[in-house]
Formats: structure tokens, sequence, C-alpha cells
């Protein structure tokens, strides 16, 4: 399996439970914002960036690949808004030299795509399922769309084996406080350092915050791994708890697992910021099986966060 983005949070763990299921794994990661220390021992790893076509394609082709899991992407919503040029370059441009590879080697095709962003606001009481309409309201949620286009008319007019997966707001061990979950990094390392917290209005000041849906980086895995055994070709699915957790009632659950009292502070509503993003996972079930719930994901990255602090 070839890795884009293997150095990030996500791709990392798909990496390492690829490695831990036998099978070779080659890495690609540019290093923007991914690090070293998550490679998992045993892949082999080139700092290469997918918007350099003729390099990346050569070692593809000595490597052959039977599947690329792709999640090598810009991920900030607020640099797409600053810089929507960039953002396509690497989403868009970087995303379809993957595929023309995958088309020349035969490999299968796996997306990390978005469903956090792609739906837009989702109503309250509803969850987004795979047909619903897209409704991207920032370039990055453009690119995504975008690319998943691109890959449905590939797989219409050649055999390129595909896999869409839809994620929600995945969080877990080795999160980066960046990008679109970055919630629940962000929360852990302050709890942890003592530091207050700081739950931004959904509405007006003071109320419970933005609603997500939080799913376990160990659900984004199974389902690459999944889609690499032929699972889901041809397949888009959100990867998804189908329950929506506000941004107070996760910092209420996060500060119960730490060992001393929380701070918790309101703040302003930030602009551009979704309302309600809840997707429907009843596909994802059908297949894999339940969700991780979330009480039990976040003990897991609680305690990896815990031994990070102690360690540094």
């Amino acid at each position: 399996m070839l890795v884009t983005g293997g150095a990030g949070f996500i791709a990392s763990h798909v990496a390492e439970a690829a490695i831990e299921a036998g099978h070779d794994v080659l890495v690609v990661d540019d290093l923007s914002t991914g690090r070293t220390e998550n490679l998992p021992t045993g892949a082999d790893f080139h700092p290469v960036d997918i918007r350099h076509r003729d390099v990346f394609r050569e070692l593809a082709l000595h490597f052959r690949p039977d599947a690329i899991s792709h999640h090598a992407a810009q991920a900030s919503v607020a640099i797409s808004v600053r810089e929507p040029g960039y953002d396509a370059e690497v989403n868009v441009l970087g995303s379809l030299n993957v595929a023309e590879v995958a088309r020349e080697t035969g490999s299968r095709l796996i997306f990390a795509s978005t469903g956090g962003a792609l739906y837009g606001e989702v109503a309250d009481g509803v969850a987004a399922g795979e047909e619903s309409p897209a409704r991207p309201l920032s370039p990055y949620a453009c690119s995504k769309a975008s690319f998943e286009l691109y890959l449905k008319a590939f797989g219409e007019t050649s055999d390129l084996n595909y896999t869409i997966l839809r994620y929600a707001n995945v969080y877990g061990p080795r999160q980066d406080p960046h990008g679109e979950a970055g919630v629940v990094a962000i929360f852990l390392r302050r709890l942890l350092r003592r530091e207050p917290i700081q739950v931004n209005a959904r509405d007006r000041l003071g109320d419970d915050g933005c609603v997500r849906d939080y799913v376990f980086v160990r659900d984004a895995v199974r389902a690459n791994l999944a889609a690499f055994e032929g699972a889901l070709d041809r397949r888009t699915i959100n990867i998804a708890t189908g329950i929506g957790t506000s941004t107070r009632m996760l910092a209420e659950n996060l500060a119960s697992l730490v060992s001393h009292p929380a701070i918790v502070r309101d703040g302003e509503h930030r602009a551009g910021d979704l309302g309600r993003s809840v997707l429907d996972p009843t596909v994802m079930t059908s297949i894999l099986g339940d969700p991780t719930p979330l009480a039990e994901g976040l003990e897991t990255t609680t305690e990896w966060f815990r031994l990070e602090s102690e360690s540094s």
C-alpha cells in the first residue's frame, strides 16, 4: 500500500495498521504538516510532494502498489480561504497526479474526503447521508468535492477502482490541533497543562457551542483496510457515528478524564464555523459494524496525550 500524507495524523495510523496486517507500505509526505515521529516502524518513507508529478510517478511505478490511500492534502479551511489557488494546487492538481498513477499501476485508490465540510450546515434532527447534496462553504470543501467528481468520472471511463471515504471529525492519538477536528487535541493539551479551555458559541454567548460528529481514528483505519481489500469498490461512504456532540459536552467529557478541575470559559461565535455537522453512518455500519463509542475513544485518546505530556 502507498499512503500519501502518511506522516500525518490519520494516515500514519492507516500505514501502521497496514504494516501490522503484513502489507508492504510506502509513505509519501512532504512534511509540510506531517511529522517524522508519526511514521510507523517498517514503512519505506520518501519526502515527496504530490504536486511534483514526475518524481511521485517514478516512485510509485517502482513500488507498484496494490492500493493507494490518499490522505495528502491542504487541510486548513482558513488557509483555503486565504489562498484558494494553493488549496486547489494541492487538493485538485496534486490529487489528479495520484489518480493518474493509480490508473497507470492498476491500484485501488482510497480517497480521504470530508463529510464535515462537504455537506455544509446540517439541520437539527438530521444526519447527512451519502446522497445528501453537497453544500461546500469553503475552498477546501470545494476542492474535495471537485476531486470526488473526477474520481467518479474516471470510474465511468476507465477501470479505476476507487473508494471515497467522507470523514466526520476524526480524533485520536497523534492528533494535531489544526484541521477540522483539532478541538479534541487542543482541549486535551490545555487541560493537561491546567490551562483554561473555551467553548465558542453556536449562536449566542454561553450556549453549548457547535455540534459535531466525532469519530475515532480506529474507525477510519478499518474503512481504509476494508477498501484496500476491495470490499468498498466504487463506493462513497460516510465514516461517522451519527451522534452529535456539542463543544460543551465534549469539554465536560474530557474534563472528567483528567485528574484536576477544568476551567471552561465561554467565547463568541467564530465567523465561518458550521453550527451543526452530523453524518449518517448507516452504510458504514452495515459493512464494518458499529463505530467506536465516544467515551471509549476519548479515554484512549486522553491516555495517549497524558503520556505525551509526561514525556515532553
